[in-house]
């Protein structure tokens, strides 16, 4: 429950602060008081969005701030766990507006965004307005009294995830088969690219060593005279360049014993004779290999010119960038056949979690429908002791295709004048009526929510006397397990409270603010007295003012 409101520097309220009780809260007080105002700063506690123009005075900040007592409520602890707060049983929400309109929220002290405070206030207050008897007409709203009604939330909530996560694959796939109808028009473009340097198959530098091989081939003949040439000069001459040096190099030997140099000098020569007889024969060997093979020039010719073509089509220059191509259009081609393979699996598992979803959803629809007879005819009791005997509320459920909340659509129908023709509310309820509907239906889903606190914000318009009293009677069988907090214009709800509040205007200084103030038992009979005959009550009304609240 709402223990304390403390409101600063809001609207016309300079500064007030409310203590509300367990039970039945009535705010009366005239119009342009500021009752509206009480809920507007209440509003700002509960994470509606909120700019300088409700500041009264522009040179400070509005404070608004709320105390909550909290019971065991399970809801509220997972709140507090999931968002990483320390967990009490009392729990402040504060809001701070500042003069340029920036907003600041704290929970327990500790700043939070204020998408945090609307989650946590939904687990602590119903507040319901004057508008809101609009909400009646929403298949959210509809679908929501059955639901609670129904006592499954653990079981929508594992619902909830299944389709989520049907939903995701539904997407992905998708997105799959965009990718693959992208594929398909790639699919054969890629392959016969492959398939062109597939077959042609290059090895790493082919294309470079074949043109180094070409140039050897072609000029085979001059190559072979050259080094036949050489190799004689140096081996098979009439005076053979290596004998010539053996000869020098034996003198040289001739000569040791006369300069300590030359022992070396030998041995390096020795080495030459070595190294050039070694020249000579890899010459020998080279000039038996290079030969003229006409067949070798044509097939090198042949995948050169193939190698070419590919380069040229393709914009390269070497061979490593033609395989590196291939092996992309290879990951290409594993690529789709991956997407394939996907959306296969994927459109399996789709059949079996919308298998899945289905029997949740056709047991949520069961729950649901077990709560329809006894739920319309409680309403429709509680219809005729608010003073409308001959309405009659009923429910219609017709499966509509698998959605986040089942295969359910939900439409209340109603019929004021037992005609039997049963047509949505929106269409044939009067506003009174759609207040007096939405007390009946919100007495009933209260007793299965964890609510706390229930505020109804001038839910009354449209009524009077009878229909009012019993509007009160409910409210205050309400008020036994929750608490309510009601704003009020009627005589025969006013006497229900346990705590009866009086807003009104006063003059500081020359400023008008609006004040709060519980009222004693001889005030309070004055109160709904001025709500019966006036500002000056007569006699009858206080005696019946009296009468009411005795009653």
């Amino acid at each position: 429950m709402i223990s304390k409101l403390y409101i600063q520097n809001y609207a016309i309220i300079d500064q007030l602060e409310i203590h509300f009780e367990h039970g039945l809260n009535i705010i009366t007080g005239e119009t342009g008081a500021g009752k509206s105002i009480l809920m507007g700063a209440l509003n700002l506690i509960l994470g509606q969005r909120a700019d300088s123009s409700v500041l009264q005075d522009s040179q400070k900040k509005c404070i608004i701030e709320g105390l909550f007592k909290i019971n065991k409520s399970q809801q509220v602890l997972q709140f507090f766990q999931q968002n990483e707060l320390d967990f009490e049983n009392e729990i402040l929400i504060r809001r701070e507006i500042a003069a340029n309109g920036k907003s600041r929220s704290f929970i327990n002290d500790t700043p939070v965004n204020l998408s945090q405070v609307k989650a946590l206030s939904i687990h602590l207050v119903d507040l319901h307005q004057q508008f809101d008897t609009l909400e009646i007409n929403s298949e959210t709203f509809q679908r929501d009294v059955l639901d609670a009604l129904s006592d499954h939330s653990s079981l929508l909530l594992d619902f909830k995830k299944q389709f989520d996560t049907y939903q995701q694959e539904k997407k992905a796939l998708a997105l799959l088969k965009i990718e693959q109808d992208q594929a398909n028009k790639e699919l054969d473009y890629n392959q016969f690219l492959f398939s062109e340097l597939d077959e042609l198959s290059l090895k790493e530098n082919e294309l470079e060593d074949i043109e180094a091989e070409l140039k050897l081939l072609n000029n085979a003949e001059r190559i072979k005279l050259q080094l036949s040439a050489v190799y004689g000069e140096l081996s098979n001459a009439e005076q053979p360049v290596i004998n010539q040096l053996k000869t020098i190099n034996n003198k040289l030997k001739l000569l040791d014993d006369f300069h300590p140099e030359l022992p070396n000098l030998f041995q390096r020569m020795n080495s030459a004779i070595i190294e050039v007889q070694d020249i000579s024969d890899e010459l020998e060997r080279i000039e038996s290999h290079v030969k003229y093979d006409e067949e070798r020039i044509s097939i090198l010719n042949d995948r050169l010119s193939a190698g070419y073509k590919l380069l040229k089509k393709h914009g390269f220059s070497t061979t490593a960038q033609l395989i590196a191509l291939k092996e992309s259009l290879q990951v290409k081609l594993d690529g789709y056949s991956n997407v394939f393979a996907s959306i296969e699996a994927l459109e399996k598992s789709l059949v079996k979690l919308y298998d899945d979803c289905l029997i949740s959803a056709k047991q949520i629809s069961g729950n649901r429908k077990k709560q329809i007879d006894g739920f319309v005819k409680e309403v429709n009791r509680l219809l005729a002791q608010v003073g409308m005997p001959n309405a009659r509320l009923n429910v219609s459920i017709s499966e509509t295709e698998l959605n986040m909340f089942g295969i359910d659509s939900i439409e209340f129908l109603f019929d004021a004048n037992k005609s039997n023709k049963f047509e949505p509310i929106g269409k044939v309820a009067s506003g009174g009526e759609l207040s007096r509907l939405m007390l009946s239906i919100k007495s009933l889903v209260a007793q299965k929510l964890a609510l706390p606190t229930l505020i109804f914000d001038e839910i009354d318009t449209g009524i009077s006397g009878e229909a009012a009293k019993q509007v009160g009677l409910i409210m205050k069988s309400l008020s036994a397990s929750h608490q309510i907090i009601a704003i009020t214009h009627q005589a025969q709800i006013a006497a229900k409270a346990s705590t009866h509040f009086f807003v009104y205007k006063e003059v500081k200084g020359e400023k008008i603010t609006t004040s709060i103030r519980i009222l004693n038992e001889g005030e309070r009979i004055n109160a709904i007295a001025q709500m019966l005959s006036g500002e000056k009550p007569t006699t009858a009304a206080l005696e019946n003012a009296k009468e009411m609240m005795s009653n």
